[in-house]
């Protein structure tokens, strides 16, 4: 059986008051990237809801009637370069509860992907340094992604940062 919640037994923040300021101090909407990309597609002409509350992941943008949600992920919190992180947190203050906060965040991700594409959605995952350094690059892909509307999308056909078309920078 899956938990739907992490458990954390016999593993603790370094503490409260640390936890309680990284908590804080990590937004849960209108970070910057999450900014400049609805800039940028806004500029394209492409509209969309926020923060949609009722589905899996609660995704940064949502488009309705093409049934895509996008996510623009943190890079440390979401596991960018995954193996490398995880790496990383095992020498560091407290790793264990590092290394399993990662992964459980990871896990959680894929299960609200893999709920959504249940539902009929198209998900697009969008690296935050990605979308800071090129957001109009990320909105193609958005674009890209609204172009194919809800069919799923296989893994090899996972749309990228690094591979837009249609007439994108």
């Amino acid at each position: 059986m899956t938990r739907s919640t992490p458990s954390y037994v016999g593993l603790t923040p370094a503490s409260a008051g640390r936890s309680r300021a990284a908590r804080g101090a990590s937004r849960k909407r209108d970070t910057k990237p999450e900014v400049a990309l609805r800039r940028a597609l806004h500029a394209r002409g492409l509209r969309y809801r926020v923060d949609v509350r009722g589905l899996p992941g609660r995704p940064d943008n949502v488009f309705p009637g093409a049934k895509v949600a996008c996510f623009v992920d943190g890079d440390y919190w979401h596991g960018r370069n995954l193996d490398e992180r995880l790496a990383r947190l095992a020498t560091g203050h407290n790793a264990a509860y590092w290394v399993a906060k990662i992964r459980t965040n990871v896990d959680r991700d894929r299960r609200h992907d893999d709920a959504l594409a249940a539902a009929g959605w198209l998900v697009v995952r969008l690296w935050e340094t990605d979308v800071v350094q090129n957001p109009v690059q990320a909105a193609c892909l958005v674009e890209e992604a609204l172009a194919i509307g809800s069919r799923r999308v296989t893994p090899e056909h996972e749309l990228s940062i690094k591979a837009p078309s249609r007439g994108c920078p």
